[in-house]
């Protein structure tokens, strides 16, 4: 009967898998360069173990000038020197490997670096073979039509190139000019790169910006349909799906791997189109309405809007759980590499609320629906650093803005004031091992500073010795989540949708139920479910010593509160 239920529930590696993802430029440095490398993760792949997590996403690790931390790739199938060898690389998943982890890499072949081999064969001549890799708009055509850029100073994805009098594409960095898959020889190498990984063992894929790879080539203006929104045009071009069966059918189906989308632009009504499991596209994908929820999207992309509701919060996820109810499968993040800190941003990052709040979001995405990826140092709760002044930063986007802005009059105190909770350099300080100079990463100077409160109790060393820290509660809440298919697999509920302190929901699978309530408030609060007046409450977990169950259906939940029980 056990097994008939798993086989009834589609059971996959990835569904049940958690990931903890990794920036390894600030993990850990071993060479004493200030930058952390691929012989760091080794040295610390026994602490992820005992994490209980599955499977390690890693950001980019390829040869790279750098002009984007590694997403702008100059040579797809060889380790940037930064972060050590080949060698160390074939360690470095021979370690995962012997304790049970699977590695997921990133997929970056929206674009690639400008020095790149295939671009600096292309932009030689226009006849050169290679010319057909990129996307291209000869001068005497005139200037090309509005096509926006990320990082682009002008916010001008064209970049002009005197040597053949022509305009290359790029939507993000100048440096990034974006691959043209309209080519099926560029898609061969792509699946041919994908392949050499594979080979070597590699679990899977997140795939960069995956949903921007199609274009309409004779690059028409803006319908007006977008409403000036540049992304989700970008992320509907014509021949996206022909190209991610096309990749599904060559390279993904011939191995047993995982796939995530990266998809902004992706609307909630599209969803299923990537991954109901009949198309044999990808197992899932990231999208972009939470993290939109207080951002401005468009040219002004990551400036803040007025303060976010829970209502909003609990919409926008119980919508996406509803999409995949039956067919697909759902991802759950709260942060990366591009977005700044969880705690600060959907909990409370004060003293008084820390540990709870880093806690309750712990306990929010294992007990939600499709697969959990945690960013490194979200286990021990690392906050926004909130730096102060712009030569602190590091990250493209924020310098080249910046300038943006200068160049316009535009208010550069207001901007850098928005930075301190928006920036993406908020989630890329280096890991806090301990509470020394530099967090344990390094014994030289990081290549970004480390965050003061390393040294307040936000650090590995400090909350292995505490038994009631951030840490051991995330290893107690990832052992919950294994032990429990139904918090994996079971129907997900809404309660109390119009509650604007507490997200509360059920998990229910056959005969079992579980009860989540987790507050999303510096006050406390009183709820009430009429239904569960006289059904018994066990109470599995709470990151607060209380269990504050009155009676009769009635809860009292303290301040980021997070509880989970078991329904009788």
């Amino acid at each position: 009967m056990q097994k008939e239920k798993h086989l009834e529930l589609n059971r996959q590696w990835w569904k049940e898998g958690i990931v903890y993802q990794i920036y390894p430029r600030s993990f850990q440095d071993t060479s004493g360069n200030g930058i952390g490398d691929l012989r760091g993760i080794i040295k610390r792949l026994d602490y992820i173990k005992s994490l209980g997590v599955d499977i390690i996403w890693l950001n980019p690790v390829y040869e790279s000038p750098n002009d984007d931390n590694g997403y702008d790739i100059s040579d797809y199938r060889s380790i940037m020197k930064e972060f050590g060898t080949m060698a160390d690389f074939d360690e470095l998943l021979a370690g995962m490997k012997e304790r049970g982890l699977r590695l997921v890499m990133d997929l970056v072949v929206n674009h690639s670096s400008d020095e790149h081999r295939w671009f600096q064969e292309s932009r030689k001549s226009r006849a050169n073979p290679y010319r057909d890799y990129y996307h291209w708009w000869p001068a005497e055509k005139g200037i090309p039509p509005k096509r926006w850029s990320f990082f682009d100073v002008e916010s001008n994805a064209w970049k002009y190139d005197q040597q053949t009098d022509a305009y290359y594409l790029h939507c993000f960095s100048v440096k990034q000019p974006d691959l043209k898959w309209e080519n099926p020889k560029l898609r061969e190498e792509i699946y041919d790169l994908m392949r050499f990984w594979f080979d070597k063992g590699v679990d899977g894929f997140r795939m960069d910006v995956i949903s921007f790879i199609s274009k309409d080539t004779d690059f028409p203006k803006l319908p007006e349909k977008y409403n000036g929104e540049f992304i989700p045009f970008y992320a509907n071009g014509p021949k996206l799906h022909d190209y991610l069966l096309e990749m599904n059918q060559k390279v993904l189906s011939q191995y047993d791997v995982m796939t995530v989308g990266e998809a902004p632009g992706v609307h909630i009504d599209e969803a299923l189109q990537f991954v109901n499991e009949d198309r044999n596209e990808l197992n899932m994908f990231f999208h972009f309405d939470l993290m939109s929820l207080d951002r401005e999207t468009g040219e002004t992309f990551m400036m803040q809007k007025e303060p976010w509701k829970l209502t909003e919060f609990k919409k926008i996820h119980s919508d996406w759980d509803g999409v995949f109810a039956n067919k697909g499968w759902g991802s759950m993040y709260l942060n990366n590499h591009d977005f700044p800190r969880s705690v600060s941003r959907w909990g409370n990052d004060s003293k008084t609320h820390w540990y709870n709040s880093a806690t309750m979001l712990q306990t929010f995405l294992l007990t939600m629906r499709g697969t959990p990826y945690f960013y490194y140092g979200e286990e021990i709760g690392m906050t926004n650093i909130k730096f102060e002044t712009l030569s602190d930063y590091r990250d493209i986007n924020t310098i080249n803005r910046a300038e943006t802005i200068r160049q316009q009059g535009g208010n550069l105190e207001a901007f850098i004031e928005n930075e301190k909770d928006a920036s993406r350099d908020n989630a890329r300080t280096p890991m806090q091992w301990d509470s020394s100079e530099n967090a344990g990463f390094s014994v030289e100077n990081p290549w970004i500073s480390v965050n003061g409160n390393c040294r307040e109790g936000i650090n590995v060393a400090a909350q292995e010795a505490d038994t009631h820290s951030v840490l051991n509660y995330f290893r107690k809440m990832v052992q919950l989540r294994k032990s429990h298919l139904t918090l994996i697999y079971g129907e997900y509920q809404l309660l109390l949708p119009e509650n604007e302190q507490v997200y509360a929901y059920t998990r229910s699978l056959e005969k079992e139920c579980y009860l989540i309530l987790l507050s999303f408030s510096e006050d406390r609060a009183t709820v009430h479910f009429d239904e569960m007046s006289g059904t018994q409450a066990k109470l599995l977990i709470s990151n607060d010593d209380a269990n504050t169950r009155v009676d009769n259906g009635t809860f009292e939940v303290r301040p980021y509160q997070a509880m989970v029980y078991k329904l009788f």
